[in-house]
């Protein structure tokens, strides 16, 4: 499952198990992401606390199905499967539309994402993201603007820079560490968007 060595849900004890069982989903299943954090507890606090205020919280005005395809985008550019296919099963659960779902995959896989079945302003909103994830150093303000112009008002713009960014940062973690989809349950997330503090995931 990983490079390191990581604590099974059934080993852990104090603050570990009761952060797991805050994070757990059917049958105490624990995200192998997550357990990827079992020897430092305090930075899987942290992983969750961002990941889930900055994809699952109700304050976000984007769809969540279209923070989801951020992800999942960056996720492919990044070479990561463990969170490209996690993500397309949660923006396919959450689009709920499957032919669309799988025609936007098939245009990330085929690096064609002009012709994946989203608006202009989606559109955009993936452009900024595959530049802001390939070229952060060459970053200038007029792609902010493109977004303003396509649509987006500020807020949303900051939104699709911090799932740009979280999985930037997620997908690291996976292939440094070498997590891998042995075990996991494909798709989970928690879901409840209402309250920032439930991260069990469904």
């Amino acid at each position: 499952m990983a490079w390191i060595k990581t604590i099974p849900f059934d080993q852990a004890t104090g603050r570990l198990k009761q952060l797991y069982q805050r994070v757990t989903g059917p049958d105490n299943n624990v995200d192998n992401i997550m357990m990827m954090h079992s020897l430092r507890p305090h930075s899987m606090e942290g992983h969750m606390a961002i990941y889930k205020y900055v994809l699952h919280h109700a304050n976000n005005t984007i769809p969540k199905w279209f923070l989801e395809c951020i992800g999942t985008y960056v996720s492919y550019l990044n070479k990561c499967n463990y969170c490209f296919e996690h993500h397309f099963v949660g923006m396919k659960r959450n689009l709920n539309h499957d032919d669309r779902a799988d025609a936007i995959k098939a245009a990330i896989e085929r690096h064609d994402i002009s012709s994946a079945p989203l608006s202009h302003q989606e559109l955009a909103a993936l452009a900024y993201a595959q530049k802001l994830n390939n070229q952060p150093g060459e970053m200038v303000e007029a792609d902010v603007a493109a977004l303003r112009d396509a649509g987006y008002d500020d807020g949303e713009i900051l939104e699709i820079n911090q799932v740009t960014a979280y999985f930037g940062y997620a997908n690291r973690t996976v292939l440094g560490l070498g997590c891998s989809t042995d075990g996991d349950i494909i798709g989970l997330s928690p879901n409840n968007s209402d309250d920032p503090d439930d991260w069990n995931h469904s």
